[in-house]
């Protein structure tokens, strides 16, 4: 299985909210002390994890793809898990679908456009801003003081959920790991 993380690569990014799904891959690698298999060959940086892999696209977000889709080729993976920030859900957030849009996420929508719409999603809700011309700044800007102190919590319930991806059903997670918020 290949689990990817969709965030934005630089220090400019690290804590933004579009890098959500970093933020677990991160928190995977640190529980599985995993080793780095790679980081130009997929345009990402690339984790083996027991028989699994752990991605984060570094070609930014509207690219994410390309990184997905030339992993998912050279290891010949049938089965994706994406993990990503989600405006339609409040902060603190944990719901799981699978297949469907793009709900205009450029991310998703790269991802789509790759590999098709057929793979699980770990929709990680960050809220939105009051205006829908504030999506583009909101996103790229850092979790408020408040919602910091209930991100590590947050970023250990969707590693557990992931974890659990690998070895129950999609339906079983959905239903034991959704969250309305932390």
């Amino acid at each position: 299985m290949l689990i990817v993380g969709l965030g934005n690569p630089g220090s400019a990014y690290v804590s933004t909210r579009h890098n959500i799904g970093f933020m677990v891959i991160d928190e995977l690698c640190r529980r599985h002390s995993v080793n780095n298999v790679s980081k130009s060959s997929f345009e990402g940086e690339l984790f083996k994890m027991g028989s699994h892999f752990l991605l984060k696209p570094l070609t930014f977000m509207n690219l994410s793809g390309r990184s997905i889709l030339a992993v998912k080729n050279f290891y010949k993976v049938d089965e994706v898990i994406v993990i990503h920030d989600d405006l339609d859900l409040p902060f603190g957030s944990l719901r799981f679908k699978n297949g469907g849009g793009h709900g205009g996420h450029n991310g998703l929508k790269s991802t789509d456009a790759a590999i098709s719409p057929a793979y699980i999603r770990v929709r990680m809700g960050i809220g939105k801003p009051e205006h829908k011309s504030q999506v583009a700044d909101y996103v790229l800007h850092p979790f408020s003081a408040d919602e910091q102190s209930k991100l590590s919590d947050w970023i250990n319930k969707a590693a557990d959920a992931v974890e659990m991806l690998l070895s129950q059903s999609y339906s079983d997670v959905a239903a034991k790991c959704s969250l309305k918020g932390v």
